[in-house]
């Protein structure tokens, strides 16, 4: 590996620790959204429904655009393979930009529920 890459998976790494400082405060911010759920299913309180509803979006709003963030990286992954990388390394930089590709989709699609979902029929959680 030279030391440009050195420095670029640094940086990433760096960039992925913040990430996991957003992650604490969206467990909190959901942690907040089961009270308020909690509430409106025991008290039909209607203000905590829509506290809640407004929560869940904010979660998810911010979850796509983290899952796009590493969509990106490992798009510029693929981008940046090497003619003599190892059929191993692009196959496995592949699936993981596959599997950051189908994380956005059921980020969008929670999103979209979160935004449909007036009355909270539905258990939405990211995982």
């Amino acid at each position: 590996m030279s030391y440009d890459e050195i420095n670029e998976k640094l940086q990433d790494i760096s960039i992925e620790n913040n990430i996991w400082v957003i992650y604490i405060g969206i467990i909190i911010a959901s942690w907040y959204a089961n009270g308020l759920e909690r509430k409106y299913f025991v008290y039909n309180d209607l203000e905590c429904r829509e506290k809640y509803r407004k929560v869940m979006i904010g979660i998810f709003t911010i979850l796509v655009i983290i899952y796009i963030y590493f969509l990106k990286s490992s798009t510029d992954d693929i981008n940046n393979l090497k003619i003599n990388d190892t059929a191993k390394k692009k196959r496995l930089t592949y699936m993981s930009s596959l599997g950051s590709f189908l994380i956005v989709m059921s980020g969008i699609i929670f999103l979209y529920i979160a935004l449909a979902d007036e009355d909270i029929d539905v258990e939405i959680a990211f995982n």
